[in-house]
């Protein structure tokens, strides 16, 4: 069996960012539950009016339910 040592500090940090990522990812989740349902229709009569998006997003996720 192979023990590894890491510093107290260092393994702190990384457990930190690891819950950042997740917390991150799960409120993205969450953001996206919430935001209202838009029919193919609707969209279409929005890019007619203010035209398609400028520039493409910069994440997307697709939840299903």
């Amino acid at each position: 069996m192979v023990t590894i040592t890491i510093p107290k500090k260092e393994l702190k940090v990384v457990v930190k960012e690891s819950v950042r990522e997740v917390l991150a990812q799960e409120f993205m989740k969450l953001r996206a539950l919430v935001l209202p349902n838009v029919s193919l229709k609707e969209q279409k009569d929005i890019e007619k009016y203010y035209g398609k998006p400028v520039r493409k997003a910069a994440k997307s996720i697709e939840i299903k339910s």
